[in-house]
Parts: C-alpha cells; sequence; structure tokens
C-alpha cells in the first residue's frame, strides 16, 4: 500500500494522471512531503483538481478510465438504484407532502448525516465568507433548483418519465463543459453523443408536448430544468470549488440549501404534521438519509476508485430502476416515445463514453 501511495505522488510530479487518495483507507502519517500530502487530504485539503469539482449528477471530465473491478461494479450499480429509487420516494411522500417540504426534508436530513460523518473523520471546514458564497451557488444550482423542479414536476407526469428526461443531465454537461473549459473540447464524437441526447430527449417529452403548453408539458419542461441546473452546478464547481474535500462541499452545500428550503417550507405548506402515514415517513427517510447521504459519500468513493469516465455510467442505471418502480409500485405505463427517448439518450452517452461501443480514442477538437 505504501508503494502504491508513493507511484501516485511519483505519477504528479512526472505529470501523469493522478488521483488522490480519499479517506475510505486509512493511513498511518510517515514523515517528510508525503507525509504532509497525506495528512492534508484527510484532513479535508484536496489539492487535486478534478476530485472535487463534482457535485452534480450530470458530466464528468474523461481522463483515462481505470477497468470496473467487481466490487466497483456492484457499488456504481447500487448508487444507480439509490438515485433511481429517489423517484419513487419522490412520487411516494408527495401523497402528503408539499413539494418545498419534501425538498426540505431531503435536504436537512442528508446535511445532519453528512456533518456527523465529517465530524468523525476529523475534515477540516473552510470559514471564508467567499467559499461559503460559493457554497450557496453551488446548493440553489445543485439542490434547490433541480429537486425543487423534479419533485414538482411528478405531480403532473410519471415518475420513470422523470427519470428519463433527467438522464440529459450529462449531454447538457457536455455540451455546457464545452463552452466554458478549454480542456474539454467538443470533439466529434462528442457532437453526435449531444445530438444523439438532444434528440432523445425531443422524442421522450414528445413533439406535440413541445407544440402546445399545458400543465403536463410544463412539468416535462421543468424536469429538463433541472438537468440543466445539475449541469450548470457541475461547471460553477469545477470552476470555483478546488481543493476543498467533496465530503466537506457535499455538507456545506446542503447546510446552505437547508437555509433556503427550511424556512421557504415552512412559509408555503407550514410546520409539518407529526401524523404522516408510515410509507411517506419511509419515503422522506429513504430522500435524507440515502438519496442524499449515503449517495453522495458512495458517489465519491466510486469516483475515486472507478474514475470519472466511468461514473457517469450511473446515469444509464438511474432511470431503468426508476421505470421499473414507478411501474411495480404505482402502476405506471409509459408511451413507447418515452423508451425511444431513452434509448437515444443511451446511445448519445455510449458514443460520447466511446467504450461501449469500440469508439474509445484520442479525438481531435471539431473544427
Amino acid at each position: 500500500m505504501f508503494r502504491v501511495a508513493l507511484s501516485r505522488i511519483a505519477g504528479q510530479s512526472s505529470g501523469r494522471s493522478f488521483r488522490p487518495v480519499l479517506p475510505f483507507s486509512v493511513f498511518k502519517y510517515p514523515t517528510g512531503e508525503w507525509g504532509r500530502e497525506t495528512r492534508n487530504r484527510r484532513q479535508g485539503r484536496l489539492p487535486d483538481r478534478r476530485i472535487t469539482d463534482h457535485m452534480s449528477q450530470g458530466p464528468l471530465p474523461m481522463p483515462a478510465a481505470k477497468s470496473l473491478s467487481p466490487r466497483v461494479l456492484i457499488e456504481l450499480l447500487a448508487l444507480g438504484c439509490i438515485w433511481g429509487g429517489s423517484f419513487a420516494a419522490n412520487r411516494l411522500a408527495l401523497d402528503e407532502v408539499g413539494v418545498f417540504s419534501v425538498v426540505a426534508f431531503r435536504v436537512a436530513g442528508g446535511m445532519l448525516v453528512l456533518w456527523i460523518y465529517i465530524r468523525a473523520r476529523g475534515f477540516v471546514v473552510p470559514r471564508g465568507a467567499r467559499i461559503w458564497a460559493a457554497f450557496m451557488v453551488l446548493g440553489l444550482l445543485n439542490n434547490v433548483v433541480p429537486f425543487s423542479l423534479i419533485v414538482w414536476g411528478q405531480r403532473h407526469i410519471d415518475s420513470g418519465l422523470a427519470s428519463i428526461i433527467n438522464a440529459s443531465t450529462a449531454i447538457f454537461g457536455v455540451a455546457l463543459a464545452a463552452l466554458v473549459f478549454r480542456d474539454e473540447p467538443l470533439t466529434g464524437r462528442r457532437i453526435l453523443g449531444v445530438g444523439l441526447g438532444f434528440c432523445g430527449v425531443v422524442t421522450a417529452i414528445g413533439y406535440g408536448a413541445l407544440a402546445q403548453i399545458d400543465i403536463t408539458s410544463l412539468a416535462q419542461l421543468a424536469v429538463l430544468g433541472s438537468s440543466l441546473s445539475y449541469a450548470c452546478a457541475g461547471a460553477f464547481g469545477r470552476a470555483m470549488l478546488r481543493g476543498v474535500a467533496p465530503q466537506v462541499t457535499a455538507a456545506a452545500m446542503l447546510s446552505c440549501s437547508s437555509l433556503v428550503m427550511v424556512p421557504l417550507a415552512l412559509a408555503t405548506d407550514g410546520w409539518p404534521p407529526l401524523d404522516y402515514a408510515a410509507p411517506t415517513w419511509a419515503a422522506l427517510a429513504y430522500l435524507a438519509l440515502m438519496s442524499a447521504a449515503l449517495a453522495y459519500l458512495l458517489y465519491y468513493r466510486v469516483l475515486a476508485q472507478a474514475g470519472a469516465g466511468n461514473v457517469t455510467l450511473v446515469t444509464l442505471v438511474v432511470a431503468p430502476i426508476a421505470t421499473l418502480l414507478g411501474a411495480l409500485q404505482f402502476g405506471e405505463a409509459l408511451p413507447p416515445r418515452a423508451y425511444g427517448g431513452f434509448a437515444l439518450l443511451a446511445l448519445g452517452l455510449a458514443v460520447i463514453d466511446g467504450r461501449l461501443i469500440g469508439l474509445k480514442r484520442a479525438d481531435k477538437p471539431a473544427g
């Protein structure tokens, strides 16, 4: 293990691909420069930019992908199942709880769990006003806006359809990253993948829904807006939150989201009663403990072990799980266009990734 850590440090100094060791493994602190580096990582000061850049379910930069071990593959599938289940939990909670209250329960509960984890692990929490302003912006883009849009949209459309439209997050992220970051240009393969993805979105929503404005089409557009918000959160996090441990970023982001959502929920829905039905409490607990707290911790574990290129594949798991749960639990029956749209979205993601269809190679920027 000591040699592996040294080789990673050497990889950083020689310009090769480097991934920091997240605090899921226990290290003793040796002396010297490597000891200081390891100690800084355990205390929440992570200098590597790629690992701290992303807080959304959206796209990630594509460094050299690692192979998927059976354990990592299981964790990746588990993450997809957790996030897929959040759509069913939203739908179940909405039977008794208002839109803003559902979001408030999710972010506030997840916040409490993550701060307990951070306290136990001994992470250093930044205190500057500027970094906390960035946490607030990230909370708005990654939690407040998209969660509210998705939950409101699920009042009027099936949870499976909402998950399919939300799968466009990765497509928006690739397009946005090409506009903002020099190191993520639109290659010919990515242009093709983005084009297929947007065709999938239009197919899933339906051409008729785009031509007329009613509550159903507005709900679908709201979920689509959540995908754009997630993509903006990913770009903002990459640009503004370098050098902060991702677990700390997640907790701080959820804290800022709670500062917005809890007062908003109290103002619109009133003080929550304690006589919710047991399934409603189970749904709210799932959103807070699983979809918020555990999902973030598992996400960064998979990211560290499998690489950014592999963790984006979770998008291909979320929508099928959400669609299956919607059919089993609520009797949802999606129209054929929804499945066709997801097929195009999945094909677009596969083309962008390249490995799934044998296209992985060093592409040149388009133009």
